[in-house]
């Protein structure tokens, strides 16, 4: 079986009750009916934590912050502490689901670990088990993939999940022979299942090496499954399906009980035939078609807010699916634009109904509306928030106490605000000087490890750099500034290449916020970019760039000399600057050309990177930047090149750096 970690993908049988797939070909367990559910571009819960690097982020992630360590999720005691307690605590998951097909289960099961930041592993792990076996399991996977999507699995973490496998796909290549093709099948099932948009193909082409096999990979999906006729019901059924109800069988019944109801008017048979589906899970599919309905048919609304108004009421759509459902639509509202150019102003209106008559939550603007700075919740709620953010943010910039802010932060109990936070620390900041702004940056990357998941932060950019221009009659370099804030998160790996992307693709074409993440992107670009933004500031968690780096030359010098290689890991763990890391890699690697003990210091490397102390990506960084600067190690180290080059070598074998990098 492939080496390689597979994905985590759960699709949820969509049944009433214990719901199962069908593992032995037949109907599935306890009457339920299977359903490979299609989820949706929703807002992905923390996300958050993985390594991203300059170019490639998808690799790895750090330990577990402590406070999330220590929780106990439904009652399960088996919370992992670091990312290989994780991956050994998935694979008797993953073996349980394909004995069973229990995908409430699974879900449970991984919702006990608690540890969602990693969860683009379990991507990779589920489908990597599933290439080395039967078609049967590749359907299961595929099915608990779309299920999960959904509740744990958001469309940022698929997408990792799936790049980490397309990296991969070289060494999935030697344990599993036509892992190019059978990958290029969970790809295009993936779109299929809507759980990958299909401009993913598109972006990670982009990020892959071109002549890798990943490519061949995205090739094969788009060309052979993809791109051919019928290409839905062929990729549905390649692995001979064991589902006894497919989603797109379910889309069509929704939308059939929907027109029939919008002709008839009975309510009474519509709420009939929706409980007769058996699909409580896909009822936010209900209310995106629905909604849908009511904007493409404007006499058709009436009767669809009376029908969704009391499906709440009469406990038939669950609070959770009519947000969701809602969320759905938000999420492709640009796209539904091009057929209905008032979809937003539309949608605004049945959010601003359904919220003001009690059956769609308030929050849902918050969770959900990012671009419209979520000024349709609660108008009291966000403004004592505001207040309140704004006098933290004040203590903070001068304490300087970062655990202090965080407590704070948490006693407010308003995570679904966080973006409002962002907007607001960094519009401070920008006001304020050098000093600020670093340790704006410096919070940033701490609360993107403890609190913040990757989709608040990038929700936070889209707020800001929406007003970006209103910013700018106040503060005149607003632009150039809010560029070097969104390239520092990706730096200190906050954010990853492909966030600004998505960024990106939400905002006005044109506009001053996505003139600045095309600067933000520039920045990145360039020569030694990463030296240079961490710089740009200041550098580090408060100290000058200058300080932080005699540390670092510090605390290796006093190793090399006979200290403690513990001692020496603790040290690093102290300097609190994990995003700061490749220069610990890049320092070990230049002492260890000038000095004779060299495996003393490869050795240390070993261990940070074993610990997780470095992740792949700063290591990667760290080889990186020496690469970068070896025609100027030459001239004091004549044989540089040679030496770097075992290192390297070593490296690789170690499995220290990311494919890409040799």
């Amino acid at each position: 079986m492939a080496a390689e970690e597979g994905a985590r993908s759960p699709t949820r049988m969509l049944a009433e009750g214990h719901l199962r797939v069908a593992t032995g070909g037949g109907a599935p367990a306890d009457g339920g009916i299977a359903v490979r559910h299609l989820p949706h571009h929703h807002a992905s819960k923390r996300e958050g934590a993985g390594g991203k690097n300059e170019q490639y982020n998808l690799e790895d992630v750090d330990s577990v912050p402590s406070k999330m360590s220590n929780k106990l999720v439904n009652g399960n005691n088996k919370v992992p502490a670091t990312l290989d307690d994780y991956k050994r605590l998935l694979v008797p998951v993953i073996e349980e689901y394909f004995s069973t097909g229990d995908v409430e289960l699974a879900a449970s099961e991984l919702r006990s670990l608690g540890s969602d930041q990693f969860h683009s592993y379990f991507i990779k792990k589920l489908i990597s088990m599933a290439m080395d076996r039967h078609d049967k399991e590749k359907e299961m996977a595929s099915i608990l993939l779309s299920a999960l999507y959904a509740d744990l699995l958001g469309s940022s973490k698929m997408s990792e999940g799936f790049m980490m496998l397309l990296e991969s796909t070289e060494d999935l290549s030697v344990d599993i022979p036509d892992a190019i093709d059978v990958l290029s099948v969970f790809v295009a099932r993936a779109v299929v299942d809507e759980i990958l948009p299909p401009v993913f193909l598109t972006r990670a082409r982009a990020l892959l090496p071109e002549f890798s096999k990943g490519i061949e990979v995205l090739q094969v999906a788009e060309k052979s499954y993809l791109s051919a006729p019928h290409h839905a019901e062929l990729v549905e059924r390649k692995w001979g399906g064991s589902t006894h109800f497919t989603v797109e069988e379910a889309k069509r019944r929704i939308q059939d009980i929907l027109k029939e109801y919008i002709e008839s008017g009975d309510i009474d048979e519509a709420f009939r035939c929706i409980r007769e589906l058996g699909l409580p899970f896909f009822h936010h599919e209900v209310v995106k078609r629905a909604l849908t309905l009511s904007m493409e048919n404007l006499s058709s609304q009436p009767l669809i807010l009376k029908l969704l108004k009391e499906s709440t009421a009469g406990c038939l759509i669950s609070s959770n699916q009519m947000s969701k459902g809602f969320c759905r639509l938000a999420e492709s509202i640009d796209d539904l634009s091009l057929d209905i150019p008032s979809a937003k102003i539309l949608f605004d209106k049945l959010v601003l109904t359904a919220t003001s008559e009690g059956w769609l939550d308030a929050s849902f603007t918050t969770s959900s509306a990012p671009n419209e700075d979520m000024r349709n919740a609660s108008g009291e709620k966000i403004k004592h928030f505001k207040e309140e953010s704004g006098h933290i943010i004040q203590e903070y910039f001068l304490s300087d106490d970062v655990p202090e802010l965080i407590i704070s932060l948490q006693e407010l109990s308003s995570p679904e605000y966080n973006p409002i936070f962002l907007k607001k620390l960094i519009t401070l900041a920008m006001d304020r000087k050098n000093r600020e702004k670093e340790m704006a940056s410096a919070l940033l990357s701490s609360l993107s490890l403890e609190l913040f998941s990757t989709d608040d932060i990038m929700k936070g950019f889209i707020l800001l750099l929406q007003s970006a221009e209103d910013t700018a009659l106040d503060i005149v370099d607003a632009p150039s500034e809010l560029a070097l804030f969104l390239a520092r998160a990706v730096i200190d790996e906050v954010l990853i290449p492909l966030n600004l992307d998505e960024i990106g693709n939400r905002l006005r074409p044109n506009s001053s916020g996505s003139q600045t993440v095309q600067m933000a992107r520039a920045l990145l670009a360039a020569r030694h970019s990463g030296e240079r933004i961490l710089r740009c500031w200041g550098g580090g968690t408060g100290w000058a760039v200058e300080d932080a780096k005699d540390k670092i030359a510090k605390l290796l010098e006093e190793y090399n000399t006979g200290g403690d290689l513990g001692e020496a890991c603790q040290c690093i763990r102290d300097l609190g600057m994990p995003f700061f890391n490749h220069e610990v890699v890049k320092k070990a690697l230049v002492m260890a050309m000038e000095k004779e003990n060299e495996a003393r210091i490869l050795a240390l490397l070993q261990e940070c990177f074993g610990e997780g102390l470095i992740t792949i990506n700063q290591m990667t960084l760290g080889f990186t930047r020496v690469k970068e600067g070896l025609d100027d190690l030459i001239l004091d180290i004549p044989n540089a090149q040679e030496k770097f080059g075992a290192y390297v070598d070593l490296a690789t074998e170690r499995g220290w750096l990311l494919p890409p990098f040799a």
